[in-house]
């Protein structure tokens, strides 16, 4: 499989807001590295695809360097959650098709950045 990794750095505002994108993608959102820079305390991350919405990470009072490996449910062609066994839900990483992922964090701080390492394959 090829995958790439886009780095996102994001400068928060006066108001400790900021957003950033990454060049528009194809492929399975495999995983997203955040390396805390100078952040204040506990920004809130809202990360989507630009043109669908499509949520694919949105964490609160993240206050350390992490990755995370964001998945979706999958479904049935009857709309019913597919599962491996009872209880057990199928989940499958997040599908771009030609969009921008779009990083949002508020309550960073004044003027302050992080960086996202997005990997797309």
């Amino acid at each position: 499989m090829y995958a790439k990794t886009h780095t996102v750095v994001v400068t928060t505002d006066g108001d400790g807001d900021g957003t950033g994108y990454t060049p528009t993608v194809t492929g399975r959102v495999l995983q997203i590295r955040y390396v805390k820079t100078d952040y204040a305390a506990n920004p809130d991350f809202d990360v989507t695809l630009e043109t669908s919405g499509v949520v694919v990470w949105d964490e609160d009072d993240v206050d350390a360097s992490k990755t995370i490996c964001p998945r979706q449910a999958v479904h049935g062609t009857d709309g019913a959650a597919a599962e491996y066994a009872a209880g057990f839900p199928r989940e499958e990483p997040i599908v771009v098709a030609a969009e921008r992922i779009k990083i949002v964090v508020a309550g960073g701080g004044d003027t302050k950045t992080g960086t996202f390492h997005v990997t797309v394959g």
